[in-house]
């Protein structure tokens, strides 16, 4: 089953696209073209076979040297049945948009970093007949930003960077400086930001840390996406605390289908040619799915 910090890691990519590329860029140093427009695409890669496969993440760049689809997935550990599932997501999309793909690889684990890094190769050795190279953004190449000034230059790439190292000695450093850097950002934004990074903290005290910074912002509390502190595990606090702090916020979504319906309310839908679907930030899936919550302002 898919956890929340599975979500945040590739889901901050839908809620901003340009900070994909500007990953590639800066961290890996991967020399992406620069592109003049993103669409969210639908995530389903299931051929005619009775297997249902979905990419994490798909996202249509376009750019002066051509179309790209950027595939994100989101790697919590290692997972051989990848090695056959990335190169299928690959050549299907390709074959399907006749766009050049590009796999991009997130993950908070240093080791799954390193497994994911490594190329696949099929065929006979020497003659490989398909090649895949992931590219990966983990804590090892993914900036630690601590500074406030840095953190305030682009608020994405440090929200990215508190998500990927949520897991490692380095969380609690960068909670302070973007607690900062996300009064300048819209409200919408800020509190869809705050739980993604919420989401990816694994040390309790680095929670606790991030959510006492978040306690005096009232728009985070009031927003849909917001989850009140009971989220935290019930071996941490006493029982039936959950249900006591669940009552001191009512009317908040409780399951994972509500709390995301309640996220793509919440995004702000360009149209492009006409359809809702290649939309800045929302992916053919979950548009399709909430139809209902599409707007057409920007």
């Amino acid at each position: 089953m898919v956890g929340s910090s599975h979500e945040a890691m590739h889901r901050i990519f839908q809620k901003d696209p340009a900070l994909l590329t500007r990953a590639l860029q800066q961290v890996l140093g991967v020399p992406f073209p620069e592109p003049r427009e993103f669409a969210g695409m639908n995530v389903d890669v299931t051929g005619i076979e009775p297997v249902e496969r979905r990419v994490d993440t798909l996202l249509r760049a376009e750019t002066d040297e051509g179309a790209f689809l950027l595939v994100v997935e989101s790697q919590r550990k290692p997972d051989n049945s990848k090695r056959g599932s990335w190169p299928y997501y690959l050549s299907y999309l390709y074959e399907k948009y006749r766009c050049e793909p590009v796999l991009i690889v997130t993950t908070q684990s240093r080791a799954t970093a390193r497994w994911a890094a490594q190329p696949i190769r099929l065929g006979l050795p020497g003659y490989h007949s398909l090649s895949v190279r992931p590219l990966v953004l983990g804590p090892d190449n993914v900036p630690v930003i601590a500074d406030e000034r840095e953190a305030e230059r682009d608020v994405s790439l440090a929200v990215l960077s508190a998500m990927t190292h949520g897991r490692g000695p380095h969380a609690a450093a960068v909670l302070e400086p973007l607690a900062a850097a996300l009064r300048t950002v819209d409200a919408d934004s800020a509190a869809a930001f705050v739980q993604f990074v919420d989401s990816c903290l694994a040390d309790p005290q680095a929670q606790q840390i991030w959510r006492d910074l978040m306690a005096a912002v009232n728009y985070f509390w009031r927003h849909p996406l917001a989850q009140p502190a009971a989220r935290c595990s019930s071996a941490t606090e006493p029982t039936g605390s959950r249900s006591n702090r669940r009552a001191e916020w009512p009317g908040l979504p409780s399951t994972g289908a509500r709390r995301w319906k309640a996220f793509f309310a919440h995004y702000r839908v360009t149209r492009t040619s006409g359809s809702p679907h290649r939309s800045m930030g929302i992916p053919f899936s979950d548009s399709a799915r909430f139809p209902e919550y599409l707007t057409t302002s920007k």
